[in-house]
Formats: structure tokens, C-alpha cells, sequence
């Protein structure tokens, strides 16, 4: 029987491998990631992925013999890598890792990075799925946003990047400043003319930390911003597109697996600066962080071969919110079971929570499902708390 107070795992969670690049050309006021512009810090490519490599081998220890399923290269702009610097590093990675066959392999973009030969070299490199970061087709409220590419920019992203690449995801942007219903009817209307099989949807929110948190813009009233996420959920349905996680929509069978695997609480290897890493073993689960700043990154992997920052063991107290805190952002949830495979506890550590959720009308009483119901998912921050 598994203790409340000692993590038992009879099987270890499928491995992802995050890959963050930290550069991009202009850092967008809204943006609190972990980005860095070209110009003022500096970007010698070899150098850095040769850190990358390096970091991913002080990681092989731990992971030896399981194999990857996915690959995400964030950021940042990764897609201002050279095809030549990305061909080096993926071939790099399968020679460390093994790779599942069809192993989903996702690129993030900016539509004012893209070109047509790059992107055919990225697909030969073994890129299969591209997130694209729109934002908006409204050349004012790209201005706004302070984003360097044009609507009609975009919409050339998409049709290039649809010669070459498999899978595509655009990410939108609502509530924005200035912007009105029918605005963001008419980004999303664009959007859906592409048929794309996955749509990303996130209302504009000041981070702390950004220039927008510091001098922040005029937005739509909540009464406004609530009329456009309840029009984007109509115009995706009829558009054939199922809402399975809070701000991911995707046409039958088009999820991404990447994401997924965070979600259902998986492992994942993060490399690069300021990268996140889960790990799970028969009996502990750890997380890791690396160096921020890119430069003190690869000095770090440079002078020691290692730019690990933080290193802990999770203690099985916090694993049911984890878990739970990522489960619940899916729409149809996860397992009951899939609670004990994941965190090596027992179902009734958080029996009491599960109770007063059902309560609340915010998780659904389906015993064989841990599924937030569509008041859950609408007011999620108040259903997970409940497991904290």
C-alpha cells in the first residue's frame, strides 16, 4: 500500500526535452519570459549550443535509457537559429537521446523572422510542428503590442510555413488594448480561414516585471473581455475546434503532445538558460532551474559544466497541488488513477479537497475522472487552490 509520506512510483511518466532560446529581436512589453534582445546582449550561435550539448549531458545520467516522445524549442525567437546551428543541435540531441519515431518536435516562431528557405531547412532538420506567434492581424494593435511584424506578415508566416511543416499552431491574443468585439471577431475570423489544426488563445494579462505592469495600456473592461472569450468559444466550436485545455483549441486528434505531457504531470529535461526540469525516479520526484542570463549560462557551462541554480527534491506534501495545479487545465481531465502513476501517493491524500470541489460545482463526480466541469474551468484559480 503506498504511503501518504513516501513517494512510490511503479513506472516513470513519459520524457520531453525543452530546449529554451533566450534571444529575440525586440522584447514586447507584455512579455515576462525569459527573452533578451539580440542587439544589447550579444549572440554567438555555436557558442551557445555547444552549451546546450553540454548541458544536456549532465543530464543523461538520469534519464539513461528512456526516451524522448517530444521536443520544444521556446523562447525567445528560436527560429532565429540558422538552419545550419539547428541541423548541428537536433542531430546533436539524437545522438544522446534516443527519439521516439515520430517524436513531435515543435519550433516556436515569429512571423517577422520567417522566410521561406529557412523554414524548408528547419523541416529537413526534423522540425514537424511550428508555433507561430501572431497575436493579432490588426496592424494597430500589433503596434500596440509592440510586436516587429505586420497582419500581412503574418498571414505570410502561415501559408510558408504550411508548404513545409507538418503541424502548426498560431497563438492569438485577446483583450488587447483599444481593441473592440469586433476586432477580435476579425483576428480570429482570419486566423480560422487557415484551417490550421491548432489555435492558442490568451487574454492579455499584465505580468508583473514588464513594461506594460510599469506604464499599462488602456484595455477593454472586464464586461468587453469576457464578450470576446465567450465569441471565440462559439467561433471555434462551429469551426470544428475542441477546447481541451484552458487557452489550447485544436481540430479531433491534434493536440500538442508536448504540452500534454506537462499537463499529465510527464518529465521533461530543460536545457539552456533559465530553463525548468522535471524529473521522476522510483522514489522522488526532482525539479531543476538554470542560470537566467544567457551569458552567465554558458560561462557557467563553460568554467564547470554545469549552470544548475537550483536543485530540490519535491517533498510528497506538494506533489497533489503540482499535479493537481496541471491536471485541471485540461478539459477532460485526467485519469483517477493516473494521480497515484504520476505522484506515488495515494488517491486519499487529497480525498477531502476532491469533496469540497465536487461541492463547489467546480470538478466533476465522475469517481474514474479528475475533470473540471465548465464552471471549474471557468473559474480554475479558485479550483486548484482548493488543493493547495
Amino acid at each position: 500500500m503506498k504511503s501518504p509520506d513516501r513517494v512510490q512510483l511503479s513506472a516513470l511518466p513519459p520524457l520531453s526535452l525543452y530546449i529554451h532560446f533566450p534571444w529575440c529581436e525586440k522584447k514586447c512589453p507584455y512579455c515576462d519570459f525569459n527573452s533578451h534582445q539580440v542587439k544589447s546582449t550579444g549572440f554567438d550561435e555555436t557558442r551557445y549550443i555547444n552549451a546546450l550539448l553540454a548541458d544536456l549531458q549532465t543530464e543523461l545520467p538520469r534519464v539513461w535509457g528512456r526516451k524522448v516522445h517530444t521536443i520544444f524549442i521556446g523562447g525567445g525567437t528560436p527560429s532565429l537559429l540558422s538552419v545550419k546551428g539547428m541541423n548541428h543541435l537536433l542531430s546533436s540531441v539524437r545522438g544522446l537521446l534516443p527519439l521516439e519515431a515520430d517524436a513531435e518536435i515543435t519550433m516556436e516562431a515569429n512571423p517577422g523572422s520567417v522566410e521561406a528557405d529557412k523554414l524548408a531547412g528547419f523541416a529537413d532538420c526534423g522540425i514537424n510542428r511550428v508555433s507561430l506567434g501572431i497575436q493579432s492581424f490588426n496592424d494597430l494593435h500589433l503596434k500596440a503590442l509592440g510586436r516587429i511584424h505586420s497582419g500581412d506578415e503574418a498571414k505570410r508566416a502561415i501559408e510558408i510555413a504550411s508548404r513545409y511543416i507538418e503541424s502548426i499552431n498560431l497563438d492569438l491574443m485577446y483583450a488587447l488594448p483599444e481593441q473592440s468585439l469586433a476586432d477580435a471577431a476579425a483576428d480570429l475570423t482570419t486566423a480560422l480561414s487557415f484551417a490550421t489544426p491548432h489555435l492558442s488563445m490568451y487574454h492579455l494579462t499584465l505580468e508583473p516585471n514588464t513594461l506594460f505592469a510599469a506604464h499599462p495600456p488602456t484595455l477593454p473592461s472586464e464586461d468587453i473581455s469576457d464578450a470576446m472569450f465567450e465569441q471565440n468559444l462559439a467561433m471555434l466550436d462551429a469551426a470544428g475546434y475542441e477546447r481541451y485545455e484552458v487557452s489550447a483549441y485544436c481540430k479531433p486528434q491534434r493536440e500538442c503532445k508536448h504540452n500534454l505531457n506537462y499537463w499529465r504531470f510527464g518529465d521533461y529535461i530543460g536545457i539552456g538558460a533559465g530553463a525548468h526540469g522535471k524529473i521522476s525516479l522510483p522514489d522522488h520526484i526532482t525539479r531543476q532551474v538554470r542560470e537566467r542570463h544567457p551569458e552567465t549560462y554558458m560561462q557557467q557551462m563553460e568554467a564547470r559544466g554545469d549552470a544548475v541554480i537550483e536543485s530540490k527534491t519535491v517533498a510528497p506534501s506538494d506533489l497533489p497541488f503540482e499535479f493537481m495545479l496541471n491536471a485541471l487545465r485540461l478539459s477532460q481531465g485526467v485519469s483517477t488513477v493516473s494521480f497515484s502513476e504520476r505522484t506515488g501517493l495515494p488517491l486519499q491524500v487529497i480525498a477531502s479537497a476532491l469533496e469540497a470541489a465536487s461541492k463547489k460545482g467546480l470538478l466533476d463526480e465522475n469517481p474514474a475522472v479528475l475533470r473540471p466541469t465548465a464552471l471549474g474551468l471557468r473559474y480554475l484559480n479558485d479550483l486548484q487552490a482548493t488543493f493547495l
